[in-house]
Formats: structure tokens, sequence, C-alpha cells
């Protein structure tokens, strides 16, 4: 009984701590804090906290625009200024700049069709017009960073309740009003808040699109001080107008647009600046918004700048008790919050605004209940799931419950959807045959059955030609299992060399087959396939052969390269086999019936150290039949396929290739990291093709090398240099488009 009594006494004297110290704080001035947008420059705004924290200036509203509404987030959270500065100072904030899903998370279905469209532009069309997304980025990658930023937090009733009370500028986009964000996920209004409008997609909260609150307002000093804060630290990172002279393109116009509306909201606020408040503005106009390597010295020029104005600040601080106090309160609020992270997931709810099955979502997020989700295990299992290229957004969010947490798992569908179109570009030169261009075109409709159908049409146009279209229909919810049927029409021609003509194939194919995928990354595929067509000679005599093949194939494929055209990690290999009885119009020496059994086995795989990065390649092909002749040939001559030769230039119906590729990347040595990849590479070479079986010998295998500088670009892969071959044939190549 005696130790009850003495608990409940120590209850309640800690509650009169807590009392008095809250007491205290509402007796003194409450100081609000704005922080201004000003992109890559809001590092600024944590040097000027770390000042604050040195000498003990207490902070109890935060009001926050564009980055400065990510920086003050994360104080309102509770986070010291010191640990915002590792978290900011870390996070790989080029990413954001990019919403494409890495190569080897997509399925091996959409791996293939990103490789041959390699234009990485997003259209569709839909209910007779052509759509595109509503920014050149989507904001999944920036709202992943976020989540890192921010870990598992909730979602608030109000964010009164964070640490210290919080709110977010955003612009209705369809009204041009300030909105102020005030409960709800605080990583989606810091989104908000940022998105700055044309490259980042709106961001719907409660039925409402929204988009950069620099435009609306950029120093939203009337809302800190609605808040009830009687003293206003403000913090402009805002961006001078450009001069005159310094205006010289359209980008350098919309830049300045930008500058003179952000300014001009900046101006609007002054007015509510009195004797008692504080503007500190860092001498960081030399500094750029978007490059996020001037961080570290935009901080260090905020602590300057908040340490010229120490003697003004200095009127605000509070004694060490005080601020030991104030700070215990602080981190009270945060553990509510934060207390959540340990906390088992105990129901998952999905919001799919999609045609894409809820199994296939749940099965990709691969949480389960029970678990305790972490922020990187939170962001692999969306990246799952945006990686199946469905959705325009994935987003999670949390709600802490009595006994654990809810986790509510957003789906949003392609605004641009549902059906799709892609194109492709295709340059290769050696400078003294011919110039090889093709253009690719597709058409995707999908959803068109229960189970995620897709309907397929593709032009190619240029050297060659195709006209082709394919039906794939899953069998199953899972999409294991599916059906595949296609119909094409095709051109194949073969340039003249000093040794033949210029050969062309014309010809029809079909195939129909049943597949299953047993991993994400490879698939096994059988089935009826059958082809009609005309080989032809362009000779003085233009010698022709009609043909016409029916038979069966077995193709096994797996695929978790990371890149097609300079890739650094992973392996590609493909196996087919088809069966098929031919039939060949009367021809001197050509039976007119043949059975043949055709085997090609390709395989790239890389490794990488760093820079260095290895790249092996190996491809065999043959053909196994009644006679000597045969329609169905492989090819070498090419970069990276016997560089020394043109493209093509050796054809038969054998073939052995391998090569040992080493590439450095030295965009990352000479401009950073975050660089854009430029490689120096070099190949060593070995094969050949024959035409007869019996003709084979390893006497015959030709070595050939390479050396190149290559990049990728927003039409694929770029690639010039010097090829070499062990019987004097040299290149000199350029390769644009083309994923080799």
């Amino acid at each position: 009984m005696r130790i009850i009594f003495l608990l409940v006494i120590f209850y309640f004297f800690c509650s009169f701590l807590v009392v008095s110290a809250e007491k205290t704080i509402k007796e003194r001035p409450q100081i609000g804090l704005v922080l201004s947008g000003g992109g890559a420059k809001g590092a600024a705004h944590i040097g000027v906290l770390k000042v604050l924290e040195q000498h003990n200036i207490p902070i109890d509203y935060v009001v926050g625009t564009s980055i400065g509404a990510y920086v003050g987030g994360l104080y309102a959270l509770g986070y010291q200024a010191s640990e915002i500065e590792k978290i900011m100072l870390n996070l790989s904030w080029d990413e954001s700049y990019s919403d494409f899903i890495p190569r080897e998370s997509l399925s091996l279905k959409n791996k293939n069709h990103r490789d041959q469209y390699n234009i990485s532009f997003r259209l569709g069309y839909s209910d007779g017009q052509l759509k595109a997304p509503s920014g050149l980025l989507l904001g999944q990658s920036a709202g992943n960073l976020l989540k890192l930023s921010t870990d598992v937090v909730a979602k608030m009733e109000s964010f009164d309740d964070l640490a210290i009370p919080y709110r977010a500028i955003a612009t209705n986009l369809a009204t041009a009003k300030v909105v102020v964000i005030k409960q709800g996920s605080i990583t989606k209004a810091m989104r908000a808040s940022a998105a700055v409008p044309g490259v980042l997609e709106p961001v719907n909260i409660d039925g409402q699109l929204l988009v950069d609150g620099g435009i609306a307002n950029n120093m939203p000093i009337d809302v800190v001080k609605a808040m009830g804060a009687d003293i206003v630290i403000a913090v402009d990172i805002g961006s001078p107008l450009l001069a005159k002279a310094d205006i010289n393109d359209t980008l350098d116009v919309f830049n300045q647009l930008s500058t003179i509306l952000t300014n001009n909201t900046t101006l609007a606020q002054m007015k509510y600046l009195s004797a008692r408040d504080i503007l500190i503005r860092p001498k960081i106009d030399d500094l750029s918004t978007t490059d996020f390597t001037v961080m570290p010295e935009a901080l260090i020029l905020g602590e300057q700048s908040a340490l010229n104005a120490k003697e003004k600040l200095m009127l605000l601080s509070v004694s060490d008790q005080e601020y030991r106090e104030y700070q215990q309160i602080k981190n009270r609020k945060k553990r509510v919050w934060f207390g959540g992270f340990t906390q088992p997931i105990i129901e998952i709810e999905y919001q799919n605004h999609s045609q894409v099955s809820t199994g296939i979502i749940k099965e990709h997020l691969a949480i389960t209940i029970g678990e305790i989700v972490t922020k990187e295990q939170l962001q692999l299992a969306i990246n799952r799931v945006y990686a199946l290229n469905e959705f325009e957004h994935v987003d999670a969010e949390f709600v802490d419950l009595p006994y654990g947490r809810k986790l509510i798992v957003i789906t949003q569908e392609k605004s641009w959807g549902p059906d799709y179109l892609n194109f492709g570009f295709n340059l290769q030169t050696d400078f003294s045959y011919r110039t090889i261009v093709a253009l690719d075109f597709s058409y995707t409709q999908n959803n068109i059955s229960r189970y995620g159908g897709k309907w397929l049409n593709e032009v190619k146009i240029g050297w060659e030609t195709t006209l082709a279209s394919e039906l794939y229909q899953p069998l199953v919810e899972s999409q294991y299992y599916f059906s595949s049927a296609r119909i094409e029409y095709s051109q194949d021609k073969w340039e003249s060399t000093k040794t033949r003509p210029e050969l062309s194939n014309k010809y029809f194919k079909a195939n129909i087959g049943l597949g299953y995928n047993y991993t994400n990354n490879g698939a096994i595929q059988f089935g009826i396939i059958g082809e009609k067509g005309e080989l032809s000679f362009n000779n003085v005599e233009e010698t022709s052969l009609d043909y016409d093949s029916l038979g069966g194939y077995l193709s096994f494929d797996y695929d978790n390269l990371n890149s097609m055209n300079f890739p650094t990690q992973g392996n590609k290999f493909s196996f087919n086999i088809f069966w098929r009885n031919e039939n060949y119009q009367e021809f001197d020496g050509i039976s007119p019936k043949d059975s043949s059994v055709e085997a090609t086995f390709d395989w790239r795989g890389a490794l990488s150290f760093k820079n260095h990065a290895f790249v092996g390649i190996a491809s065999f092909a043959t053909v196994d039949n009644d006679t000597d002749f045969s329609v169905h040939v492989t090819e070498l001559g090419g970069f990276l396929n016997l560089s020394g030769y043109q493209k093509d230039a050796l054809i038969g119906s054998h073939k052995a290739f391998v090569a040992v590729v080493y590439q450095y990347d030295l965009g990352r040595e000479l401009f950073g990291d975050d660089s854009l990849p430029l490689y120096l590479g070099t190949s060593v070479e070995a094969g050949n093709v024959w035409t007869l079986a019996e003709s084979v010998k390893m006497s015959d295998i030709i070595t050939s090398g390479s050396l190149y500088l290559g990049t990728d670009t927003s039409f694929g892969p770029a690639v010039f240099g010097l090829g070499f071959a062990s019987n004097g044939r040299n290149t000199v190549f350029l390769s644009l488009g083309k994923s080799f």
C-alpha cells in the first residue's frame, strides 16, 4: 500500500513538472519559424537551426514552403539539426530526377519491350485522344526519398500533435490559392509543397491538385502568426532575378518567370513582419537550386547568416534549464509518433485505383501480418509493386492503432493509359558502307481480358521492315501461366559484301504457344510456329527462292541484367530450339523437302568493382537438317559482334562467338558519382560462322576487338569507337539507340 502511495505521489510530481514547464513556455513569447523554398539551397535552413539550438532558442511553430516544408517537417517531427544534416546530406537527391524503373526490377516481358523501344517518352491513347503525364517526373522517386527521411511515421489527425506544431504550404493548381496543409501524411504534405509545376506531377490531397507552394506563398509569415507566434524568425533562400545579359534561352525565361512569381509572394509577406521579428537572408544567390552538391556550402552560409543575426536572436534565448524543459516536452511528443515504429502490422488495406488485380499487388508487396516494417523494408516493398510498370504512383501510409499498425497501400493507375504508344530509334554506321537507320513504333492495348491481357501492335521501318500483332493472355490471376499468339510480316536484309550480293528475306510468320513465368526474370514457352517467305538475291539474275515451314519451338529465358547497353551486374541468357518441316520451290542443288532442328544459345553477364566492369558474351547457333541448305541463318559483324566487320557481314547456319569486355566509368571519375555515365571500353572477341557443319574448324576462328567511348542518352546508348580483326579488317563505327 505504501509503495502504491509513493508511486501516485511520484506521478503527480512528474505531471506537476510537465505542467510547470508548459506554463513557463506559454509565459514567454511564442516563437514561429518560417522556412522559404529554394531547392538545393535549402540546406541553409539546417545551418540556421544549428545556431538556434546552440543558443537555446526554442521554436514553438514551424511553417515551410517547398524545401522549407521538408526541413521544417523533419524539425517538427523532433529531429535535431545535426540529425537533419545527416539525413539530408546522405540522400541520393539526383535519384529524384528519374522515375524510370531499373531494368533489373522489370518483368522479363517488360525488359524486352523497353530494350526495343528505347526512347524514354510517356505517351498514351484513349478516349480518342493522345495523353501524357502532367509532369516530366511522376514524383515516385521523390516520394521514396521523403519516406527515407521521415521514416515509417503514421498519418496524423493534426500536425499540431507533432513535437512542434507544423504547416506545409502548397498551391491549388485549379484556383491558384494558398493551401495550408495541417493534417494527414507529412511526407505527402512535403511532396505537395515541393511539386514544381510541369516538372513534378501535382499531388492529390482531399480532391485538390496541389503544386509547389512557392507560387502562392513562398514566405508564409501570415500563416505562422495565425498559428499563435508572437515573434517570427523568417529564413529567405529565394533566388534573385537574372540580369538582362543572363537571359539567353527558353529555359532562362521560364526560370525568370518562376523567380518573379516566388519573389512577389515573398515581398507580399514582408508587410507582416514587425520590429520584433527577425529576417535572415543567407548569401546564397550564386548557388544553384537544382544542383544538390551545393548543400554543404549552403549549410555553412546559412549558419554564417544566423550568426550575423546573433545579437537579435539572443533576445529570444532562454536559460539552460528552460531549454532542457522545452526539449523534454518535444521528446515526449516525439515518442508518441516514433513509438509506433516498433509495433507490428495487424492489418493491411489496399486502395487499388487500377485494373491490376489486388492479389498481384499483395504478392509483390510481400509484407505479412505480424511483421515490424522498417523504412528500408517499406521502400523495397513499394518498389516491387511499382516495378509491375502498371502504376503512376505507389504509396503506403501507416495508421497507429491501440494494438499495432494498419498499413494502407495506395496504387494509382497511369493517367495517360490504359493504352500506350512506344517508340524506338536505331542508327548505325561504319562511315564506309551503308548507314542503317530504323524506327520502331508500338501500340499496346492493356487489360483486354480478366487477368490483364495485352494486345501489342508493332511497326518497324528503315533498312528492315516489320508489321506485327501479338496477343498475350495470362491464364490465371497470378499471371504465372500465359498463352501467346503472334503474326508478322517482315523483311530481313543483309548488306552486300565483297563475297556476296545483297540478300533479302520477305516472309510471313505466325506462332502460338503456352508459357510459364517461373520467376519475375524468366520464362519457359513452347508452341507451334509456321513461316512462308521468299529469299532473294540482289544480283544480275535477281535469283529468288520461295519456301514454307511448319513446326514447333521451345524457349527458355532468364534475364536480371541491370543494363543491356553498359551492364555492371546480372546475367541474361536465352536458349531456343525449333523443329521444322520445310518445303522449297524446285531449285538446282536444293532438296524440295527438308526437316531441321535449329538451336541457339545467347548469354551476356557482368560484374563490377567500383568504376570497373567486366562483361562476358557468348553466342552459339546450329542447324541440323537433311540437306546442306537452310534459310534460317545467323550473323556476325558489328559492335561487340566481331567489331572489325561491318554489321551482319558474316552469315551462316552455324555460329560460335565469345567476347570479354572491360569498361571503365570515366564519367564518375571526372565528374563525380552522380554524373551521367561515360564509359571507356575495350573488347577481345573471337568467332566465326559456317554454312556446313562439316566445315566447322577451330582454325577458322577470327579474332577481333574494339576500343570505344559510350554513354546513355534519351535515345538509348551512344557509342563511337574503332573495331579491328585478325585478318586486317577494321572499322570506325557509330551506334545510337541500339541495344547491342
